[in-house]
């Protein structure tokens, strides 16, 4: 597979980091600027940015969240959680989260590096996205009690700079501030989902 090849390869030179980060959150600081803020130990998590075959297109899956009392209610992410002891590794936590909220279960093999982490606040999670793939679209299986529903859609859209808009958000501090956001399939996709897309689609570019 060619394209993930370079993706691979991508993932082993300088990553695009925090500076594709700011694109998408101008209001955030650095990751060590926001951890010395915090004043206390993160909460480690992963994440999985999924891409697969489908239509002989490589496409990516999100999730669109239920709503519940909590700071992430209702918004777009990709699947993952908190590591937990028996997570021999954060890539391991990913490939659990994945598995749990989905019902996708994607081998070590087909792991195919991790982005820059990325600390979320409100929460206090470090974050690391892992960056895996598929040959075939998988069949999914989403919890019901964690997952509203599934959000597929082509990997090359995220190079589209129409897809980048802006809009008014209340933050959790109860500020409400201008936004950039991924307009995907109609959804408004911002913080640390963006964030990590943003790197994403700065590799994607280097790559075309």
């Amino acid at each position: 597979m060619d394209f993930i090849d370079r993706l691979q390869r991508q993932l082993t030179e300088q990553l695009p980091g925090e500076e594709a980060h700011l694109k998408m959150a101008p209001y955030r600081r650095s990751v060590k600027a926001e951890l010395d803020g915090a004043g206390k130990e993160p909460r480690l998590s992963a994440v999985m940015a999924l891409i697969y075959l489908k239509d002989n297109q490589w496409h990516l899956v999100l999730t669109k969240r239920n709503e519940y009392e909590g700071t992430h209610s209702a918004q777009v992410s990709f699947p993952g959680g908190r590591k937990e002891d028996s997570d021999a590794s954060l890539i391991h936590t990913s490939i659990r989260e994945t598995k749990e909220e989905i019902g996708v279960w994607v081998p070590d093999t087909q792991i195919i590096g991790s982005l820059t982490e990325v600390y979320i606040p409100p929460s206090n999670f470090l974050v690391n996205p892992v960056l895996s793939w598929l040959p075939e679209q998988p069949a999914f299986n989403p919890d019901p009690r964690e997952v509203n529903y599934i959000i597929e859609f082509p990997v090359d859209e995220l190079t589209r700079d129409e897809l980048i808009k802006e809009t008014k958000i209340k933050l959790s501090t109860g500020l409400n501030m201008t936004v950039p956001y991924f307009d995907i399939k109609g959804e408004i996709v911002w913080g640390a989902t963006a964030v990590i897309l943003s790197e994403f689609r700065e590799i994607l570019m280097r790559i075309k």
